[in-house]
Order: structure tokens, then sequence, then C-alpha cells
């Protein structure tokens, strides 16, 4: 299941605007190797959207005892003790690299928006009206790691986050699972759940 942007017949193919929700996480990894393998094509643009949370930051860093600790875990890729994952700040462009490496000729665009966790879903939404996103792409997790993720932590958790985007996205929105370490990928859109592709 390759979901593309029909272009009426036999004509030649418009250029489709992709954007995946871009966090340091194994979930968007995954959905951004998907858009590269099987949904993105040369000169297609694809956006890769960050929305941080300066709230959760500045907690975050505020529980750091010294400047020093700040610094190692804005550099070292860790925000330790005060359960952010990844913590990397290059990551995006990381990303971009790994997409332009695989695709040369495919534009890639990084955006960053701020905005509190309980609004990152309208954020995101906002984002693909105003840059006229054809297809949005969202990293899913599995359904046992959302139930304790909801337990340790308030907001919404990235699953839920993921199943709201799908649901109310005026455009398509697919969310992306790994099946497993080589069995392709488990895609949920408004209209087909659990559709199982190879890799």
């Amino acid at each position: 299941m390759t979901l593309s942007i029909d272009n009426g017949g036999g004509k030649t193919p418009q250029r489709q605007k992709v954007m995946v929700v871009a966090e340091p996480t194994r979930e968007s990894a995954v959905a951004l190797h998907y858009v590269l393998s099987h949904v993105v094509f040369d000169n297609d643009v694809l956006y890769l959207l960050h929305v941080e949370n300066p709230t959760f930051w500045n907690s975050c860093f505020k529980k750091q005892s010294s400047s020093t600790t700040i610094t190692a875990a804005r550099e070292g890729g860790g925000c330790h003790g005060c359960g952010c994952i990844g913590g990397d700040f290059d990551f995006l462009d990381q990303m971009k690299s790994a997409c332009e490496l695989v695709n040369p000729r495919l534009k890639v665009k990084v955006a960053r928006v701020e905005t509190d966790a309980k609004d990152k879903a309208y954020m995101i939404i906002s984002q693909t009206k105003v840059l006229g996103i054809d297809l949005l792409v969202v990293g899913k997790r599995h359904s046992l790691a959302n139930a304790i993720l909801r337990q340790r932590r308030n907001g919404p958790t990235r699953g839920e986050t993921a199943e709201y985007l799908v649901e109310n996205s005026k455009c398509t929105c697919v969310a992306v699972q790994r099946k497993g370490q080589t069995g392709g990928y488990l895609l949920h859109t408004k209209n087909h759940r659990n559709f199982w592709l190879l890799a």
C-alpha cells in the first residue's frame, strides 16, 4: 500500500508535499524510513516537522544542578532524570542529511514550532494546512507502550497523538509502526486499520 497522490491518469505526476512528524525516537525514524522507501519521489517536497514543548524543556533543565550538566545534556544527547527521550538537538539535521543521501533530488525542509504538549496535535494539523501538505506521516508506538506511558505522565502519549492526527487531519494521514525487525510496516489510516506492508 503506497499512499501517494493520484495524478489523474497518465499525466506527469504532480509534485507532492509530504510531512513527517520528526522526533528523536525510533518510531519517528521508522516513519521516515517508510516515507523514503515507499512514498516520495524525485522533486517531491518533504517537510520534517518538530513540535517543541518549551515548558517541558525549561522544567527539565531546571532540575539540573549546574550549567555544566545542562551543557552536557544538550551536547551529549541526554536529559538525565527528566524523562525525555534522546535529547539530541541535532537530530533534525541528521534526518535531513539521511534524506538527501537516500534521494539527492528530494527537496527536504525542516520546520520547528513551539507549543504545549496538549496542543501538539492541533499544531501539527495547523501546519499541514499552512504548508498545503498532501500526506502526513507519523510514527506510532505499540499499544502496550502507550498504556504504560499513559500511567507515567500527564498529557497525550505519542500513540494518542497519532490516532488524533489520523482521525482529524484534513489531508491523508498515515500512522506507521514497524512490524518486527524485518516484517515490514503496520499502517493505520482513517479508512485502513492494521494494513501490513512488506518492507
